[in-house]
């Protein structure tokens, strides 16, 4: 593996991954971008960048080093700057990403990937589903066989839980099967 090319998916500053946002500064002062290595569905391993709040980023790098391992495939990881700041332009893009000063979908209050406190992984393969059925991003599937897909019992699911992180698949409504959270 360490002789292994690695496809750069992104390589971005902090300044860079940080431009334009509305955030305050105590804000971009509490974050840390940390380069994370995984397989994509191409099967070649590629590195990106993922942004979140500096408390909770061993357990994001921890994370993202079991999912290198079991090989568990990820589309890309590349701070939401790149897709300006467009949440849903991310997710039917397949990224995964973590801070992103925004509201709730359909709310005025701040997400928790307003302070870094939140990630998101394969939206395409783990999308939101609300109650009267819409899904997001659209053309979105969500099926326990496919590659890259989260259930309760998978590992890595059950990894972000015992770090103390809420899976958005166990939420009431929506199922966010993308969205892991911790307060």
């Amino acid at each position: 593996m360490p002789n292994e090319e690695i496809i750069i998916d992104s390589d971005m500053s902090f300044a860079e991954a940080i431009e334009g946002s509305a955030a305050p500064l105590e804000v971009i002062d509490s974050l840390s971008m940390i380069d994370v290595t995984y397989y994509s569905f191409d099967g070649l391993r590629h590195q990106g960048q993922m942004m979140v709040n500096a408390t909770l980023e061993d357990d994001i790098y921890e994370i993202f080093q079991m999912i290198e391992k079991l090989k568990f495939p990820v589309g890309k990881v590349i701070p939401i700057i790149a897709y300006n700041w467009e949440d849903g332009d991310s997710m039917a893009d397949n990224n995964s990403s973590g801070f992103n000063f925004r509201v709730i979908e359909g709310t005025n209050k701040l997400s928790l990937h307003s302070f870094g406190r939140a990630v998101d992984i394969n939206p395409v393969q783990n999308p939101v589903i609300y109650p009267a059925g819409i899904i997001a991003p659209a053309g979105a599937t969500y099926r326990l066989k496919n590659n890259g897909t989260f259930a309760a019992g998978h590992p890595i699911v059950q990894e972000f839980i015992k770090r103390g992180w809420h899976w958005g698949g166990n939420f009431e409504q929506p199922k966010d099967y993308h969205h892991f959270e911790k307060t």
